[in-house]
């Protein structure tokens, strides 16, 4: 859904889980939190949003756009954050693979996204997921404080969710 058709409480819920599961990140980098710039982003008339629910409760939730990064037509994942109720049970993987889904159909070239290096479970699960460095990331070693990754999509290269 677009940012403009999300409910006021599927927005707050957004806002909620992105700052109980980021805020922290955030700190630990040059860029810190800043609640009023995020709240701008996430409602960006380009933001998307993939949210995963059961019964009337909201689950996890992707932030993305399609976008151009250096001259390739790209879905960018700005986030993807899960309830810790539902985490490692395959629900960040399928939603990743709609993602992915979702960029072939609107043929893009590949799904990237930003990773905070002192993340180390989320740089797992990408590259799990068959993610690489991307060539306009900083290279690991740099004092960055994040690396960018990206997966190239194709019918032959979404992801498949585990039977």
């Amino acid at each position: 859904m677009r940012s403009g058709d999300a409910t006021p409480e599927c927005l707050s819920w957004i806002f909620n889980i992105l700052e109980r599961n980021m805020k922290t990140m955030y700190e630990q980098c040059d860029w810190g939190w800043d609640p009023i710039s995020k709240k701008q982003e996430l409602t960006e008339p380009a933001a998307w949003y993939l949210v995963a629910s059961s019964n009337n409760k909201f689950l996890g939730f992707s932030h993305f756009r399609f976008d151009i990064e250096h001259r390739e037509e790209v879905l960018y994942c700005y986030e993807i954050q899960l309830e810790p109720i539902v985490r490692r049970k395959g629900l960040g993987q399928f939603m990743m693979s709609v993602l992915e889904f979702m960029a072939l159909q609107n043929k893009m070239q590949k799904v990237m996204l930003t990773v905070f290096k002192h993340n180390p479970s989320a740089m797992q699960f990408f590259y799990s997921l068959g993610y690489k460095l991307d060539k306009i990331s900083p290279p690991v070693s740099d004092l960055s404080h994040y690396v960018i990754v990206s997966k190239a999509v194709d019918s032959g290269s979404v992801s498949k969710e585990k039977k």
